[in-house]
């Protein structure tokens, strides 16, 4: 297991659960399968796994629940599993700290794809949580206001206090701190951020925005309708 990304999945149906672990480990991740929500959250605590695979319907604590418990404790990425691509449960788990969600029935190459993606924006090669900067900053501190950029210790300050932000979070704000001033479209971010190669669903991008607001300050980032979004300079 030293050897493999390790998953932790939690899903409540026998026949997606016994089927997608092995689908995964076929692909070459360790997988630990737990049918609750309370299971699920105690093998994380124990286990501590590399991302976290999370169904939003679970019986005792539902996964976005459980989703916000982890968020509460680790930066690990988080994928939710949704039953329907409209449901309010996809925006609720995004909210509780979620980094991405697939919807339900999904096909396995798609899923890995999505973990695998998630896992390079993550940094892991050894699942140690940090962001990579990718393409985004120059090195050194950037200043906007009085929020501080420093993007060779992956570092954020707003008026001298440390923000804490998750990878994907300061992956999204090393996009906007590279080009400050200028509109980033939402495919354009679900590119660079999420490393989708195809269309995705806006809404990812919407609510990290949102959530990165709360913590950098709600004027910090400015909404272009009809475009995208830009740091204010």
């Amino acid at each position: 297991m030293a050897d493999q990304t390790h998953v932790l999945f939690v899903e409540d149906d026998d026949v997606i659960r016994e089927a997608t672990q092995l689908a995964l480990e076929r692909d070459g991740f360790a997988v630990t399968a737990m049918p609750d929500g309370l299971s699920g959250l105690e093998s994380f605590r124990a286990d501590r796994p590399e991302i976290a695979l999370l169904d939003v319907m679970l019986p005792g604590l539902d996964g976005v629940s459980l989703c916000r418990r982890i968020r509460d404790e680790s930066t690990v990425p988080v994928i939710m599993l949704s039953a329907r691509a409209d449901s309010i449960d996809v925006v609720l788990g995004l909210e509780a700290g979620a980094d991405d969600y697939v919807t339900k029935p999904f096909d396995g190459a798609v899923l890995v794809a999505r973990i695998r993606a998630v896992l390079r924006r993550f940094g892991h090669a050894g699942g140690d949580g940090r962001a990579e900067p990718g393409g985004a900053g120059t090195g050194g501190v950037l200043t906007f206001g009085d929020l501080e950029v420093d993007t060779d210790g992956m570092e954020v300050r707003r008026a001298g206090r440390p923000v804490a932000l998750t990878p994907t979070e300061m992956r999204l704000l090393l996009e906007f701190s590279s080009a400050p001033g200028t509109v980033l479209s939402r495919d354009k971010l679900l590119e660079r951020v999420w490393d989708y190669g195809w269309g995705g669903d806006t809404r990812v991008v919407d609510v990290h925005v949102q959530r990165l607001r709360t913590k950098i300050g709600q004027d910090r980032i400015e909404t272009v309708r009809g475009f995208g979004y830009k740091l204010k300079a």
